[in-house]
């Protein structure tokens, strides 16, 4: 009886040790990513290359993302892609994984201009994916562009009413902050103050507090100047060519969005298959192609058609980014912002 009995158990145990050798090797990589942020068709070619099927599921803002692998203590997915300054916030909190950079054999691809930011200093835990402004788009049969070099721009009294603001407060806060001569990451209070002032000036010019409906103010021609997304604005110059993208002497706030591994992900090595192919020039040039911002891939950069190449929205100069600047987190500062942000939001 005990001779079948540890037979039995000897069975059982093989069992589970198979299971679970099973779920290791299973050949699955679960990406939580923004929508519409990588064509189906890469997908499909990962997995058709690699036999590694893509789990893709969607979030709609950093913060759900945030909150979610949070609230899961970074277990459930094997690839997210934070914005700048939730790098730093994911990072501290402990729930990303250092990246292997031995798996990544197109790391080198990189542009040293979006390396090293100050949200992950040596890019031990962020790999970048897609980067962008948000800057200023004027719509030419209303404006003389080559009269629009700053943000103070938008307060001349002819586009009262007539000035769309991004909803994002890090993007119109630091918009602001620009514009009185500040860090877009200031955490003295005195200076977001000042950001403050600008934008209650500002206040009265805007119609709407809105980057995602761009297209339909400009297109109705509610607005005539604003801020935009610097791939939003590529795709809307393409249908409406009177529509043209600026830098403002000031700069503009920079945006980085990055591919990073979850500390508890269970598909370690699949994530780092799943970025490497990412990180091909190829592959990186059709993202670019598909949605039009900018992308931090050198190789790939060369391989786009001379359009895009020539696009200042897809291509700034380095004129063009030498006063802009990468957001980060702002610690406890970032009360003072949320609290100037809804004493302006709420002007009657």
């Amino acid at each position: 009886m005990k001779k079948l009995f540890a037979v039995i158990l000897t069975a059982l145990l093989c069992m589970v040790t198979a299971q679970a050798a099973f779920a290791q090797d299973e050949k699955v990589v679960n990406v939580y990513n923004w929508s519409e942020y990588t064509p189906q068709h890469l997908l499909t070619q990962f997995t058709e290359e690699t036999g590694i099927n893509v789990n893709y599921t969607t979030y709609e803002s950093n913060e759900a993302m945030f909150a979610k692998l949070k609230l899961l203590d970074g277990k459930g997915y094997d690839v997210v892609v934070p914005s700048t300054y939730f790098v730093t916030l994911m990072r501290e909190q402990g729930l990303l994984a250092k990246i292997d950079r031995s798996k990544l054999s197109n790391f080198d691809q990189l542009d040293p201009f979006v390396l090293n930011q100050p949200f992950d200093p040596q890019n031990d835990y962020s790999i970048p994916y897609m980067w962008g402004s948000t800057s200023i788009l004027v719509n030419t049969d209303r404006v003389d562009p080559a009269s629009i070099t700053s943000w103070h721009d938008l307060l001349r009294p002819e586009f009262k009413g007539k000035v769309i603001l991004s909803d994002d407060m890090r993007d119109t806060m630091g918009m602001a902050l620009l514009a009185t001569g500040h860090s877009v990451n200031t955490r003295d209070e005195a200076e977001i103050k000042d950001a403050y002032e600008f934008l209650k000036k500002l206040y009265p010019s805007v119609r709407v507090f809105d980057v995602t409906a761009t297209k339909q103010a400009f297109a109705s021609e509610e607005v005539v100047i604003g801020m935009s997304w610097n791939g939003d604005a590529t795709v809307l110059t393409q249908e409406m060519p009177n529509l043209q993208y600026i830098y403002p002497k000031e700069g503009a706030p920079l945006w980085l969005d990055s591919l990073c591994i979850p500390k508890n992900a269970e598909n370690k090595d699949n994530a780092h298959a799943f970025i490497n192919f990412l990180l091909r020039p190829e592959i990186a040039k059709q993202i670019v192609e598909e949605y039009l911002y900018s992308t931090p891939n050198k190789g790939a950069w060369h391989l786009l058609p001379e359009g895009l190449k020539n696009s200042r929205a897809v291509s700034p100069s380095e004129k063009d980014m030498s006063e802009s600047e990468f957001c980060d987190a702002v610690g406890p500062a970032l009360q003072i912002y949320e609290r100037y942000w809804q004493m302006l939001k709420t002007q009657s």
